[in-house]
């Protein structure tokens, strides 16, 4: 950590089996290409860390067995150890986070009523971490019924799935996205907030990464069946996000005026789309779309910002979703909101990898950020 001075121009933040380290890689030729562009062109100023579900034991047999890199920071057992530089010196304070609310003893009380449970190698029971295989068929109905039993003694614990049979119960403060969390404040405070940080990851318990604010994440290609599952429950929001980015830009004149733009739109809408405005008026979404096309570059150099907030997906049907938000807009000195609920479908017969298509949208104002003029509200 003594290392940089300063704040670092990148952290990356990487998950190690099938993330970092390619097990199908005999020659392991992509960690050292990584190990190569990191050294030459990142080490001077730039900040490494692994975060991984191993415990110590694991960890330091997995670098035996392979060319990895030193890394400023490791991250091990699901994010509850916390440890600095190659003498790994642990992180007190985060161990002190992680006693609120926790008894081992309980854990163990309770997962032994459990047939379906078996603990795993004595080097993965760590302090704050409790881990067991379960068959995937059985994984939700334990984890529910486990949740809810351990909620009644009094502890707050959190249960992770991974790998297709892992099962680590954690204090309710750790996994790898609060472990992060509390790094990133730990060096914000130091006055040492990386200018970027990037996440990596593969398996359910990668999930909390991806869901760090200010964050940049990147799911790998070969992610496990429950990491995409995690993905696709949560890109609904997304798309209600990433659409509302592009519209702020294009008023702002800050995105390419494009026909490709408004064609994807289009075609991301259903033909009989429609969309009811706060005054209740109600038009397809085509013709929304065409009305923005005629507003390129209309808040160019103003003070127009947009965002979303509260935004919450509920599944209808297989692949169907309501998905609710506050539209929030800010035009000058005038802040308004709609309370905005849209549906949209999962295109094709892929489901949600597919994408998605809006299939209606609804606003109605919210008490006291009504817009004064109507005649401009799109979206």
């Amino acid at each position: 950590m003594d290392r940089i001075t300063k704040a670092a121009r990148l952290m990356i933040v990487s998950d190690l089996d099938h993330t970092m380290v390619d097990h199908h890689d005999p020659e392991n030729m992509s960690l050292l290409r990584f190990n190569a562009l990191w050294e030459s062109n990142y080490r001077h100023d730039s900040l490494l860390v692994f975060s991984t579900g191993r415990s110590p034991t694991l960890y330091k047999q997995l670098r035996k067995e392979k060319p990895m890199l030193t890394p400023d920071i490791t991250i091990m057992s699901v994010g509850t150890e916390i440890t600095y530089g190659s003498s790994m010196l642990p992180d007190d304070g985060w161990v002190k986070i992680l006693n609120q609310k926790w008894d081992r003893n309980v854990v163990i009380e309770e997962t032994s009523k459990f047939p379906e449970l078996t603990l795993q190698a004595e080097t993965e029971q760590r302090p704050h971490k409790v881990s067991f295989y379960v068959d995937k068929t059985e994984a939700q109905v334990v984890m529910k019924e486990l949740s809810s039993r351990l909620e009644k003694r009094g502890l707050d614990v959190k249960l992770i799935y991974s790998g297709g049979m892992d099962l680590d119960v954690l204090p309710q403060g750790a996994g790898k996205g609060q472990a992060l969390s509390y790094l990133l404040n730990k060096l914000k405070t130091e006055g040492t907030l990386p200018v970027n940080t990037l996440a990596c990851g593969d398996s359910g318990n990668d999930a909390e990464l991806f869901s760090i604010p200010d964050v940049y994440g990147v799911m790998v290609s070969n992610a496990q069946e429950e990491l995409l599952q995690w993905h696709a429950e949560n890109a609904k929001g997304y798309e209600v996000v990433k659409f509302y980015l592009f519209y702020e830009r294009w008023r702002r004149g800050e995105a390419a005026n494009c026909e490709t733009y408004i064609a994807s739109l289009k075609a991301s809408c259903d033909p009989t789309a429609t969309f009811v405005f706060p005054t209740g008026v109600e038009k397809t979404l085509h013709e929304c779309i065409y009305a923005m096309k005629g507003c390129y570059g209309d808040q160019k150099g103003k003070q127009f910002r947009v965002w979303v907030d509260r935004v919450l997906s509920t599944p209808t049907g297989s692949n169907t979703w309501l998905v609710k938000f506050d539209k929030w807009e800010l035009s000058g000195d005038e802040r308004c909101c709609c309370v905005t609920t849209a549906k949209i479908n999962a295109k094709g017969s892929g489901g949600a990898s597919d994408g998605y298509t809006w299939v209606s949208v609804q606003q109605k104002w919210l008490e006291g950020y009504e817009k004064k003029d109507t005649s401009i509200w799109l979206f």
